[in-house]
C-alpha cells in the first residue's frame, strides 16, 4: 500500500493504518488550518465509480491532538475506502489558506491528484490503487513517500470537473435544483402578487353598496389610488436595506421573515376604520414585502447561469399571473361571506389571505435552500454536485463563501452605466403596465359584460393568456434563436400596439381584447428582461445591491401609474391615461435600444455559448470550454 508523507510549511499528510481503518491527515506549520468533523463534506463521487450502486458516505471523524502517542493537530478519519482517504487529503488541502486550486482524476487503477499552492507551480501526485489489503502502514511505520513533481498540470481544474459530468448527470443535478426552487418560488411570488393586487380587487367588491370599501372608509376613487402609490413608496425606501441583509441572514431565514411579517400586516388590514388607517397599513405592507423579488433573483444567480435564468423567472412570473386567476376566484367566493360575523367581504379577503400567508412562511422556512455549498444543501446534494453547481457558474456569479458585504461591489454598480439604462427601461415599462393592471378590474367591470359578483371572473382571461404566453417565452428564450434584447424589442412593440388601441374609441370587445393582450405582453416582457439583467451582475453584494436598487427605481412606475387614472379622466374611458401609458412604453422601447448598445457584445457571446451548450448536451456531454467573459464596466 501507499502512504503519503511530506514535510512542508504548508501541509503534512502522514500515515495509514488500515487494520484499524484509520488515517491521520493534519495541517502543519503556521499556515495550517484545523478541520472539524462537519467540514469533511467534499466526497468526490468520481473516485467511487467502482461502486456505482452505493452512495458514498462522509467519513466519520473526530479532532485529535495526538496519534500513536505522537503530537498531532488534525483529524482521525474513519476510512470506508481508499477514495475516502484521498478525500481527506483533499479536505486538508482545502483548509490550508495557501492552496489555490486542486483537482482529482480517477482512472482504472490510478488517481491523478493535482493541486496548486499560491505562488508556486502546480503539483501532481500519481497514486496507484491497491487490489488487496496485504500491507498495513501505520503512523511511524515504514512509509512509501510519493514525490511531488513540479511539472504543470495541463487541464484547468474547472474544465476537468465540468467535463467529468455527462449531459444526463447535468440534467439530474439541475432537476434536483428545479424541484427545490421552481414550484416554491412560483408560489411565493404568486402569493405576493395576490396580496398586492387585492387592493384593486376589493375596490369593486359590492361596488355601489354600503359595504363597499370606498363607502365604509369614506374614500373617493382618487384617494383610493394612493393606496397603491403609498405601498410602492415604502417598497422603494426599504428594498435596498432588505436585500443587503439577505446574505448575512441567509435567504431561507430572511424570506421567511418577509412573508410572515407581510402576512401579519395584511391580516391587520381587516381592522382599519378609516382611510388614514388603510394608508398606514399599506405603507407597512410595502415595508415588510420589500426584498422578496430582488432577494429571490439574487439567490437564483448563485444556482442558475444567466442563459438559464429565463426558466426560474418564467415560473415566478407565470405563477405571478396565476394570481389574477386565484385572486379573482378567491374574491368571487369570499363575496358570498359579506356580512358574516359582521364583517364586510373586503375585510374577509384581507383577513383570510393574511392568515394563509403567515402559515406559508413556515413552509418557506422548512423548504427553501440557501446556497449550493451551504450545510443544508448537503442534505439533498452530494458534495460532488455542490462543487459542480458552483463551478458551472460564470466568474461574476455570487458564491456561497463570498463576503456578506463589499463596498467595492456597491460602488462598481453605481458607476456602471448599465445600471441606469436597465432602471430607465423598467421605470417606463412599469409606468404603463402597472397603470393598466391597477385599472383592469375597473375597466372590465365598466364594459358591462357581467354584473356583481361575476364581474370578478372577467379578470381571468387576461391572466390565463399571460400564463400561456410566459411559458412560450421561457421555452423560446432557452433555445437562444435570437438574443434577449431582440426578443424584448419585439415584445415591447407588441405591447405598445395594444396600448394604442385603448387610446381610441373602439367597441367594448376590442377594448377587452386590448386589455388582455396589453397585460399579456407587459408581463411577458420581464422574462427576457431579468435574464438579460442577470448577465451584468458581479458578486454577492453587487448582485443583491444592484437588483434591489433597480427594483426600487423601477417601482417609481408603480407609484405614478395608479395616479394617471384620476376620476377627471373617466369621462372618455381613461383614453388620456392610456395615452400616457402608451407613450411610456414607447419610451421604454427607446431606452432598451440604449441598454442593448451597452450590452450587445456580451449578449452575442451569451447566445454563442448557449448554442454550444445545447450542442454539447445533445451529444451527451457538458460544455466545459471557455465561458462568457463579463467585464465589470460596460
Amino acid at each position: 500500500m501507499l502512504a503519503l508523507g511530506r514535510s512542508s510549511p504548508f501541509l503534512s499528510i502522514h500515515g495509514l493504518d488500515e487494520t484499524a481503518g484509520n488515517a491521520i491527515a493534519y495541517a502543519g506549520g503556521k499556515d495550517g488550518a484545523k478541520k472539524t468533523c462537519e467540514d469533511i463534506l467534499f466526497i468526490a463521487e468520481s473516485l467511487a465509480k467502482s461502486q456505482p450502486s452505493k452512495k458514498p458516505n462522509s467519513p466519520e471523524s473526530r479532532v485529535i491532538t495526538q496519534h500513536y502517542g505522537v503530537p498531532a493537530e488534525g483529524l482521525l478519519i474513519k476510512l470506508s475506502s481508499w477514495p475516502t482517504f484521498l478525500l481527506s487529503l483533499i479536505q486538508s488541502l482545502r483548509a490550508t489558506t495557501n492552496v489555490q486550486s486542486f483537482t482529482c482524476h480517477r482512472y482504472s487503477q490510478a488517481v491523478l491528484f493535482s493541486y496548486t499552492l499560491r505562488g508556486e507551480s502546480p503539483m501532481t501526485i500519481p497514486i496507484s490503487y491497491p487490489e488487496s489489503k496485504e500491507a498495513d502502514v501505520g503512523f511511524g511505520a515504514q512509509q512509501t513517500v510519493v514525490e511531488f513533481p513540479t511539472e504543470s498540470v495541463p487541464e484547468n481544474d474547472r474544465e476537468a470537473i465540468l467535463s467529468s459530468f455527462t449531459a444526463e448527470e447535468d440534467r439530474k443535478v439541475m432537476r434536483k435544483v428545479d424541484k427545490r426552487f421552481l414550484l416554491l418560488i412560483g408560489l411565493m411570488y404568486m402569493l405576493k402578487n395576490v396580496d398586492y393586487t387585492n387592493a384593486a380587487t376589493v375596490k369593486v367588491l359590492q361596488v355601489g353598496q354600503s359595504r363597499n370599501i370606498l363607502k365604509e372608509l369614506n374614500m373617493t376613487p382618487d384617494e383610493y389610488n394612493w393606496v397603491q402609490s403609498i405601498y410602492f413608496i415604502s417598497y422603494i425606501v426599504f428594498e435596498v436595506p432588505s436585500n443587503l441583509l439577505l446574505k448575512r441572514m441567509t435567504p431561507r431565514k430572511w424570506q421567511s421573515r418577509i412573508i410572515a411579517t407581510w402576512g401579519l400586516v395584511l391580516a391587520c388590514h381587516a381592522a382599519v376604520q378609516n382611510k388614514q388607517g388603510l394608508y398606514a397599513a399599506r405603507f407597512f405592507l410595502g415595508m415588510m414585502e420589500a426584498g422578496l423579488f430582488p432577494g429571490l433573483a439574487a439567490q437564483l444567480c448563485s444556482w442558475y447561469r444567466s442563459d438559464e435564468m429565463g426558466k426560474p423567472i418564467m415560473w415566478m412570473f407565470g405563477f405571478q399571473n396565476c394570481a389574477g386567476i386565484v385572486g379573482s376566484l378567491v374574491a368571487y367566493g369570499i363575496s358570498y361571506m359579506n356580512g358574516l360575523s359582521g364583517l364586510s367581504a373586503w375585510r374577509w379577503v384581507y383577513l383570510l389571505e393574511g392568515l394563509f400567508t403567515i402559515l406559508f412562511a413556515g413552509v418557506v422556512f422548512l423548504v427553501l435552500p440557501d446556497y449550493p455549498k451551504s450545510k443544508r444543501s448537503a442534505k439533498w446534494l452530494t458534495p460532488r454536485e455542490q462543487e459542480y453547481l458552483e463551478l458551472r457558474l460564470t466568474d461574476n456569479a455570487p458564491r456561497t463563501h463570498d463576503a456578506a458585504f463589499s463596498k467595492k461591489e456597491v460602488w462598481a454598480s453605481l458607476k456602471d452605466p448599465r445600471t441606469y439604462a436597465f432602471c430607465l427601461s423598467q421605470i417606463l415599462m412599469n409606468l404603463g403596465g402597472y397603470g393598466l393592471q391597477w385599472q383592469l378590474p375597473t375597466v372590465t367591470t365598466s364594459l358591462g359584460f357581467a354584473g356583481l359578483p361575476r364581474n370578478q371572473l372577467l379578470n381571468i382571461p387576461p391572466a390565463a393568456a399571460t400564463v400561456l404566453s410566459i411559458i412560450f417565452a421561457g421555452w423560446f428564450l432557452s433555445k437562444a434563436y435570437i438574443t434577449r434584447p431582440q426578443l424584448i424589442m419585439i415584445i415591447c412593440a407588441a405591447a405598445l400596439a395594444f396600448f394604442l388601441v385603448l387610446c381610441f374609441d373602439v367597441n367594448r370587445y376590442a377594448t377587452y381584447i386590448a386589455c388582455i393582450f396589453g397585460t399579456t405582453f407587459y408581463s411577458v416582457y420581464f422574462i427576457p428582461f431579468w435574464a438579460w439583467r442577470s448577465a451584468s451582475l458581479v458578486g454577492t453584494t453587487g448582485t443583491a445591491f444592484t437588483l434591489a436598487f433597480q427594483s426600487c427605481i423601477g417601482q417609481v412606475g408603480g407609484v405614478v401609474g395608479p395616479q394617471l387614472f384620476q376620476s377627471r379622466f373617466a369621462h372618455n374611458g381613461y383614453k388620456t391615461s392610456f395615452g400616457v401609458c402608451a407613450g411610456a412604453i414607447g419610451a421604454s422601447w427607446i431606452a432598451n435600444v440604449w441598454t442593448w448598445y451597452l450590452t450587445h457584445e456580451n449578449e452575442e457571446d451569451i447566445k454563442r455559448v448557449r448554442r454550444l451548450r445545447i450542442k454539447a448536451n445533445r451529444d451527451g456531454g457538458v460544455w466545459a470550454g471557455e465561458d462568457v467573459k463579463y467585464p465589470v464596466k460596460a
